[in-house]
């Protein structure tokens, strides 16, 4: 390893060390911002007077917010931020694609065919959950199933099987809003295929938590194998890389990254297609350090997006507007003054 590379990888290691400070301090500035103020002193006292006993210099609704609100929904957002970032990331390397996106096989489809169809049959906002979730593995499973069926090459096949099952999970969300009751159902599915973080729960942090957690660790040691998959299948072949099982692993892993943050947070674009390359352009193709600066950088590009969304205005803004508004500007950027998003 020459002194070169030795100070380039320095140098990544620095850009990552950054990046997780600015998410610390992005998620220590997040709790100050909302209708209610929280000082630093009431917070400080609040997080520490279960274990102290200290009289309380706060009010009850204060310490409700914070426990119940506003720290459950910064840890949503950055778990969102960092598991959609974190499966494009992936997509994008196994499938050799630069377009390659966390809806890229269909999980993000499955996942609002099942949230509408709770909310049709008013199942509650835990079902509402649930159900996006379990739909969003099925409807991979029915892609796998398809692709693994189709002749020619396994990877184009799965890709056209996503394209297919996605546009009939979509049929079947039309269909869902045409019946459904034009009072209170549609206007809920619509919200939620716009992308929200309202209402979010601490049951909501542990079900992303846990589930993007089962996802992201695998994927973290799978990185260096991911890195080979990219120079091509014969070249990784040869370096004793199991391909297909290699690309399995990453596929289910990124598909359970998915259809865990699409289940709570609603239809979120572009995080996962905007990001990693933005971090690319920071820290370079080696997965090595794309994929954490990924988790990171999306992790605290949503929690940024989440705030302007529930300060920005009095009527709050759906998370999934403000992303496309931000994210589509800022890709069109990255291609012409950047270069190509590879």
């Amino acid at each position: 390893m020459t002194a070169g590379t030795l100070n380039s990888d320095k140098r990544k290691r620095i850009a990552l060390a950054i990046m997780a400070v600015m998410l610390v301090l992005g998620i220590f500035v997040s709790v100050f911002l909302g209708q209610y103020d929280i000082s630093p002193a009431q917070l400080w006292g609040i997080l520490t007077s279960r274990l102290t006993g200290a009289e309380p210099f706060w009010t009850s609704r204060q310490e409700h917010i914070l426990w119940n609100i506003r720290l459950p929904r910064i840890l949503t957002a950055c778990l969102v931020g960092a598991a959609l970032s974190c499966a494009g990331c992936v997509y994008q390397g196994v499938f050799e694609n630069p377009m390659a996106a966390p809806d890229f096989l269909g999980a993000s489809s499955g996942a609002a065919l099942g949230a509408a169809l709770a909310i049709y049959f008013g199942l509650g906002e835990a079902m509402i959950t649930t159900l996006a979730f379990v739909l969003s593995l099925a409807t991979i499973c029915l892609v796998y199933l398809i692709g693994s069926r189709t002749r020619g090459n396994r990877t184009v096949g799965l890709v056209l099987a996503g394209l297919m099952v996605s546009a009939l999970a979509q049929a079947g969300v039309s269909f869902i809003k045409l019946v459904a009751d034009q009072t209170n159902q549609l206007p809920e599915i619509t919200y939620w295929l716009m992308g929200s973080l309202t209402g979010t729960e601490n049951k909501d942090v542990v079900f992303a938590g846990v589930t993007i957690a089962v996802g992201i660790i695998p994927l973290l040691f799978l990185r260096w194998k991911i890195n080979v998959l990219t120079v091509g299948e014969e070249e990784a072949s040869a370096m004793g890389v199991r391909v297909p099982a290699v690309r399995a692993a990453s596929l289910i892993c990124a598909t359970l990254l998915t259809a865990a943050a699409v289940s709570v947070s609603g239809m979120i674009g572009w995080v996962g297609l905007v990001v990693p390359h933005f971090c690319r352009k920071i820290i370079g193709n080696n997965y090595m350090f794309l994929m954490p600066a990924s988790i990171f950088t999306g992790a605290f590009f949503l929690l940024m997006v989440d705030n302007i969304s529930r300060n920005l205005f009095v009527a709050e803004v759906p998370i999934g507007i403000l992303t496309a508004v931000i994210g589509a500007p800022f890709f069109i950027y990255l291609i012409t003054k950047g270069g190509e998003p590879v």
